[in-house]
């Protein structure tokens, strides 16, 4: 006859359904700093260095996929490779610690309307958001994007699409499913968490200049109401996704016809 079965205890800061704000605090604090609050730490000090260099903002580039190895193809795909891989770290653990403590918290996946919503969200920010970088481009507030710097190897185009769906599986779990969820646990207003997450947002993209913190903030304001409505990551990673796919292969497929973003 097997053991009888034990309901196990539920975590310790989460007893009897009132949480240890320290604990929760302290954890979300963690995650972002060896995730996206680390991004935005060392971004903010791009950014200064971009503003404090003798060649003004936008004269400079801001390259997104660099290759690492470019005279060693083997070497600059594994290093991209492992760079995509370890990026689901953080996620996977933002999800870990939502199931552990949120019993009906899900990743719900709904092929049809996630991809629907996904691609209508794509088309809200894209369209609006490459007449931004143009502007911010023109008004000397941005440095100059290079989506993609891969070079011409077989499996440039593979990795940018790998590289698209980590950037939109790490933002979208632990800026918007994790970051707002435990802000919530805290007792924050939903608007602040949301403001708060788009500004996060926006920092670690300050890389880029002014115009990258703008797009992504407002970006970080839609997509957070979205989630606040509908409770669905889902489609904000389909969207993301999608965005950054044509950001990064369009560029590299179609550089030499994008010189009017320059």
């Amino acid at each position: 006859m097997g053991a009888p079965f034990v309901r196990a205890a539920p975590p310790p800061h989460y007893s009897f359904g009132v949480i240890d704000r320290r604990v929760v605090s302290i954890e979300v604090l963690l995650l972002l700093g060896v995730s996206l609050g680390r991004s935005a730490i060392y971004s903010i000090l791009e950014i200064i260095d971009k503003l404090t260099y003798v060649k003004p903002l936008s004269e400079q580039t801001a390259t997104l996929n660099p290759s690492i190895a470019p005279d060693r193809p083997w070497l600059d795909l594994a290093y991209q490779l492992v760079k995509i891989g370890l990026g689901f770290v953080a996620p996977l653990l933002a999800v870990y610690l939502l199931r552990r403590d949120h019993e009906n918290w899900r990743l719900d996946v709904h092929p049809a309307s996630d991809l629907g919503y996904g691609v209508g969200l794509a088309a809200l920010i894209g369209l609006p958001g490459l007449a931004l970088v143009w502007a911010a481009t023109q008004l000397g507030i941005s440095a100059q994007i290079v989506p993609a710097a891969l070079g011409d190897n077989w499996w440039s185009v593979p990795v940018l699409i790998l590289s698209a769906l980590q950037n939109g599986v790490l933002e979208e779990i632990v800026m918007i499913a994790y970051l707002l969820t435990r802000l919530r646990d805290l007792g924050w207003h939903p608007w602040t968490a949301i403001v708060t997450s788009a500004a996060i947002r926006g920092s670690y993209h300050l890389y880029q200049g002014f115009g990258g913190f703008i797009g992504n903030f407002v970006m970080g304001l839609i997509f957070g109401w979205f989630y606040q409505r509908t409770k669905r990551v889902m489609p904000l990673i389909v969207a993301h996704t999608i965005l950054d796919i044509v950001a990064f292969v369009g560029y590299a497929l179609f550089k030499k016809y994008l010189t009017f973003l320059t």
